[in-house]
């Protein structure tokens, strides 16, 4: 059965940086499109980023542009988003997912929601001075 959990969430400054795992189990991650999603109290989960299938595209929400990166470990069956120059409306649930079969494309990934079918329970990042 395809899983993801995610790691790494925590209680920091602005400014700071955090690394979220994303560990798959039942697949293999290096062939998988697999995305990054925030959920804020009251709020919709957005798309922030995704990487595809080939590893070679990966797209990220504007707001986090620059600031965040997206990567793999096949190694280790684990995609990482490394997140830098936290600010406090970065404060969410931070969630991975992969895509339903027919979302799912070599060389493409997409940030909406309604693509995404495997979800795991997220962590929590929460940035405060």
């Amino acid at each position: 059965q395809l899983q993801l959990e995610e790691s790494g969430g925590g209680l920091l400054q602005p400014g700071g940086s955090l690394r979220l795992s994303c560990a798959g189990s039942g697949f293999l991650v290096e062939y998988s499109t697999i995305g990054w999603f925030r959920q804020a109290p009251g709020k919709e989960r957005d798309g922030i980023s995704c990487t595809s299938k080939d590893g070679v595209t990966t797209n990220y929400a504007e707001s986090v542009k620059g600031r965040f990166t997206i990567s793999r470990d096949s190694a280790k069956n684990t995609v990482y988003l490394q997140m830098n120059n936290l600010k406090p409306e970065d404060s969410a649930q931070y969630f991975c997912a992969a895509p339903y079969p027919w979302a799912s494309a070599d060389n493409m990934c997409l940030m909406t929601r309604d693509d995404y079918a495997y979800w795991g329970l997220g962590t929590q990042v929460t940035v405060q001075g």
